[in-house]
């Protein structure tokens, strides 16, 4: 059975528009895309000084894989398109692919919290998920998920 789920998008290196028309192609490999949103070129959060803006976007969708097989999808893409990790948090990148929803799914592993445990204080997730007038809730708090 097919879930539902939401995958958050952004870049901040490079063309970050070809950036996230790229990973929206290559997320056909892992789910079936059914909305996006537009791009919202926002500040970046957490992030270190002087780290560039970023373009994001969020992808809404329908997948047969469980919740880590596709964070393990989400990576694979992560790295093909270029992304690499040196240990630096929020660094600049030129692709972010964040699973926020994943169907009703609540867990907490090493690898993964369901949903992103983030979401909830960052417009520059919840005002694209407003724009595709989902009407998700929250698993934990019962609350809308959109602004």
């Amino acid at each position: 059975m097919p879930f539902s789920l939401l995958v958050a998008l952004g870049s901040n290196r490079g063309d970050r528009r070809y950036n996230l028309l790229r990973a929206v192609d290559a997320l056909s490999e892992a789910m079936r895309v059914v909305r996006i949103s537009t791009m919202y070129d926002t500040e970046p959060v957490d992030a270190p000084p002087r780290s560039p803006r970023f373009l994001n976007m969020v992808a809404a969708g329908y997948t047969p894989l469980a919740p880590l097989p596709l964070l393990d999808e989400l990576l694979a893409i992560e790295k093909r398109l270029g992304r690499t990790r040196t240990g630096v948090r929020n660094e600049p990148r030129i692709i972010d692919l964040d699973l926020i929803f994943h169907s009703a799914h609540v867990m907490r592993s090493g690898r993964l919290t369901l949903p992103h445990p983030r979401y909830r204080n960052r417009d520059f997730v919840r005002v694209p998920m407003s724009e595709l007038r989902l009407r998700w809730r929250d698993p934990v708090t019962g609350e809308a998920a959109s602004r």
